[in-house]
């Protein structure tokens, strides 16, 4: 696999790593959760519960195929945004897609920047770049969700993990991208983080009501 732009002297004045980094924030940019609501009948989803654009909160509508659908394709855009950005630039180019697809998820310049809190699209990332490590954070996720009912205790314990399993079971260059989407990922979540810590965050399940996700 070349290194983007090698050959093309017109970019040689853009740094190589911005264009697949802007392909896949577009690509992150997509709110399906959103999307799959509206032509569900279920109107904005950002009317209800968190006002989030994710699978947790489209969970709320009772729908549970909705949701399951939006956390697939919220996380298989993380996915694609990686996996063509490396097979068309190299591995490097991936691992700058893969963090702009998380920050498209999260801030999507279609809703005034206003978007989810990326955990899927993490996920997809992941299994991306590195299938082991999504599998143990998916397992990590399932636990903790299993034993509190929280899901954004669930993938703050997750998103914790993966920086460590990335050094464990990939390389730096893998690891340092974890942490950049776990701190992304407290920084999406401060206000879950509050709620934790006074006791008053939602549960899994909860129709229509909570600020969980």
């Amino acid at each position: 696999m070349s290194e983007p732009f090698a050959s093309a002297g017109h970019w040689t004045l853009v740094h190589p790593w911005v264009l697949p980094a802007v392909l896949g924030y577009l690509l992150g940019s997509i709110p399906f959760g959103l999307i799959f609501s509206k032509l569900a009948g279920y109107g904005d989803i950002r009317a209800i519960g968190s006002g989030n654009i994710g699978a947790t909160n489209v969970l709320r509508t009772g729908n549970r195929v909705l949701a399951l659908a939006t956390l697939l394709f919220d996380g298989g855009k993380g996915a694609a945004a990686a996996l063509a950005a490396s097979a068309a630039w190299g591995p490097t180019a991936g691992l700058f897609a893969a963090a702009g697809a998380v920050l498209g998820h999260n801030f999507p310049v279609w809703l005034r920047f206003r978007g989810g809190k990326g955990v899927a699209t993490t996920l997809g990332v992941l299994l991306a770049v590195a299938w082991p490590v999504c599998l143990a954070v998916c397992a990590i996720w399932l636990a903790m969700a299993y034993m509190f009912r929280i899901s954004s205790l669930a993938a703050l314990v997750a998103l914790a993990s993966a920086p460590v399993l990335m050094l464990v079971f990939a390389d730096n260059s893998r690891a340092l991208l974890a942490l950049f989407l776990a701190l992304l990922g407290f920084v999406r979540h401060h206000e879950n983080i509050a709620r934790l810590f006074a006791g008053t965050e939602s549960r899994i399940g909860e129709k229509g009501r909570g600020k969980e996700g």
